[in-house]
């Protein structure tokens, strides 16, 4: 949930939005993933071990907040080491989740995944409510047909743009685009809550994401909203879990043939 920002929002993610999301999750017995870069991990050590100490589990989110396919090879092995190593002295231990700051991965990065340990990746839109294990060797023409390479045992656990606070809120503003966002909080939270319905009537068990960034959600009206959403779900029967805990669920239903 955590990203690499300019100086002011980094700020405002510290200062603010993080302090409340703890506290909203703490007053619900909410445990959540944060991925989180290394750098930010570096710089506001204090702000992480919070968010560790409240019982939520860190993923790797790059040392930077680079895009992978930006990246050579090895830039992005080096960024999985580095971004590990801050995690591992934070917690204790290596992450065993990723995802990519831009949801986009290369051809090296399901190998990587593999050769550093991890256990799952959450970066792809395969699919919406069904985790999935990713594929490794597709090969993607645009004059042939895809082939599509053999299942690893890393779990992808799906993601969309539909429910992540960025594209709704974030005004973006370069030299030559603007991204309006700063939609009205109600309006996306039905759509949330819509989401969380629908898996629930068309699935007998399913995951749905809802990625919130510190300094996006952290604001008070969507705070507010962040909490309508949570309690519409828990009354509707949800279970929330931090990622890790969903992949050992899922990994235990395919085991057994339920999933």
């Amino acid at each position: 949930m955590t990203r690499l920002f300019t100086p002011g929002r980094s700020g405002t993610s510290i200062r603010s939005g993080a302090p409340r999301l703890i506290a909203l999750f703490r007053k619900y017995g909410i445990r959540s993933t944060w991925f989180v870069p290394g750098h930010t991990i570096e710089t506001y050590p204090a702000a992480c071990e919070a968010v560790l100490a409240a019982g939520h589990e860190i993923a790797h989110h790059g040392w930077t907040h680079r895009p992978p396919t930006t990246l050579s090879r090895d830039e992005e092995e080096e960024e999985l080491v580095r971004g590990n190593e801050s995690i591992r002295r934070l917690t204790g231990r290596k992450a065993r989740g990723y995802r990519s700051p831009t949801w986009d991965l290369t051809p090296h990065s399901v190998e990587l995944f593999l050769k550093h340990g991890f256990v799952y990746d959450s970066s792809l839109m395969g699919d919406d409510y069904t985790p999935y294990y990713a594929r490794q060797g597709d090969v993607i023409e645009l004059l042939k047909p895809a082939v599509f390479g053999k299942e690893t045992p890393i779990v992808e656990m799906p993601i969309h743009w539909s429910t992540d606070d960025s594209p709704h809120f974030e005004f973006v503003r370069t030299e030559t685009t603007v991204r309006q966002g700063l939609m009205n909080a109600n309006a996306v939270v039905e759509n949330w809550i819509n989401d969380f319905l629908y898996m629930r009537e068309v699935n007998d068990w399913g995951v749905i994401t809802y990625t919130c960034h510190p300094f996006i959600i952290g604001r008070g009206h969507r705070m507010m909203m962040l909490e309508k959403l949570i309690r519409a779900c828990l009354d509707h029967g949800a279970v929330f879990l931090p990622m890790e805990g969903a992949v050992e669920e899922f990994r235990q239903r395919t085991k057994h043939g339920k999933a």
